[in-house]
């Protein structure tokens, strides 16, 4: 694979952080700041909404600008938020933070993703997706449990200090490595691209991964004090054990590519259903302190398992002008669900339903996509055989 590939995925391993690393620091941000355990899961909901209004509106901000310049000021815009939430005063201005930092995450995945799988063989284009992500996933198996510590130890401050490093560094290596290319080509006029949005089947695959996404993210936004207060593990414990859903996540991400590769349809189903199963299970894993470790890890593999089946549908499916506005409005759509999620899991704590409730109520949610999939792919094959 080209270097410029393992480019992006430098830079996607600092998002990643800024994105995750708030869950291992809840009961700090919420003590800190004076705010309960949901409100300060409002730092996920708030994240994830700014991502999916600032997608579509940079990515069609950024479309006469050649690729790499966009890459690096999203960068530049992602590093300046870390620092300012570094030294929010208060929770506000720390949402206010969040809120900036987010606005960089859609596009740059989404113009990561076309540069990465322009720069490989037609038949690796998931599979160069998928390392793209593995920066993400990294982010989460190495960068989020060391944030974890960083916060326990030092303050939660300190953490997004650190984070703003990794993005700069992050800056440095995507000018480096990242090709000039040529001047950007000329835009499809916007109505074109706005036409991909009329496609049932484009429609179909944003939902999937609204509602993909939107189980997990019930789960994660929660999974500090789910260890702590469920499963009966320390606080100290928590990293560790956030270093086990990383591992899941790096596994899954890579297994997803791979097997989009060789059968994306049969990868977009079938990992949905995988992670329907384990959510449900992981209900009652994180009730036992072995079966929680096994839950976390099972968790992340699944999830991710679906991140390069979800973008692949949706960028086959747009196709020519639209890809690059489908490509970020599906990044978006990630975060819509993270969004949604997180806004889940403090509902079902906030009536009374408890943490032991998340994961089973949640799971409701990709069974849901599990159900669009179906519909998805049945259209699909209709099709087909009409136009035999």
């Amino acid at each position: 694979m080209p270097l410029a590939l393992y480019a992006l995925t430098v830079g996607a391993f600092g998002i990643g952080v800024t994105e995750f690393v708030i869950m291992g620091l809840l009961l700090q941000v919420s003590a800190d700041l004076g705010v309960s355990i949901p409100t300060a899961g409002w730092l996920t909901t708030g994240y994830a909404l700014g991502v999916f209004v600032g997608a579509p509106i940079l990515t069609l901000a950024t479309r006469r600008l050649p690729p790499k310049t966009t890459l690096l000021a999203l960068m530049a815009i992602f590093t300046l938020g870390n620092l300012a939430a570094a030294l929010a005063p208060n929770f506000a201005l720390l949402m206010g933070a969040r809120i900036v930092t987010a606005l960089a995450h859609g596009t740059f995945f989404g113009v990561g993703s076309l540069v990465a799988v322009s720069l490989v063989a037609p038949e690796r284009k998931a599979s160069a997706i998928a390392i793209m992500f593995t920066g993400l996933t990294l982010a989460t198996l190495l960068g989020v449990p060391f944030g974890a510590w960083l916060g326990l130890a030092f303050g939660w401050r300190s953490t997004f200090w650190a984070v703003a490093a990794i993005g700069a560094l992050a800056l440095v290596i995507l000018a480096l490595l990242v090709p000039k290319g040529d001047k950007a080509a000329e835009p499809a006029p916007l109505k074109e691209e706005f036409a991909v949005l009329a496609r049932p089947q484009v429609q179909l695959g944003l939902v999937m991964t609204v509602l993909g996404f939107g189980g997990v993210f019930a789960v994660f936004t929660y999974i500090q004090p789910i260890l702590t207060q469920l499963a009966g593990f320390s606080e100290a414990a928590v990293s560790p054990i956030l270093l086990v859903f990383g591992a899941g996540l790096v596994a899954g991400n890579l297994l997803g590519g791979r097997w989009a590769d060789k059968n994306l349809n049969a990868a977009l189903a079938g990992s949905i259903a995988v992670l329907t199963v384990v959510m449900l299970a992981s209900g009652w894993a994180f009730h036992d302190k072995a079966g929680a470790v096994l839950a976390a890890f099972l968790l992340g593999a699944a999830a991710f398992a679906t991140v390069a089946p979800l973008q692949m549908r949706v960028l086959s499916q747009a196709g020519g002008a639209g890809q690059g506005l489908a490509s970020s409005l599906n990044i978006a759509a990630f975060n819509l669900g993270n969004a949604i999620g997180a806004a889940l899991g403090g509902a079902v704590i906030a009536h009374g339903a408890g943490l032991a409730a998340i994961a089973p109520i949640a799971a409701l949610v990709p069974m849901a996509a599990l159900a669009l999939a179906a519909l998805s792919l049945g259209l699909e094959r209709r099709e087909k055989l009409a136009a035999a």
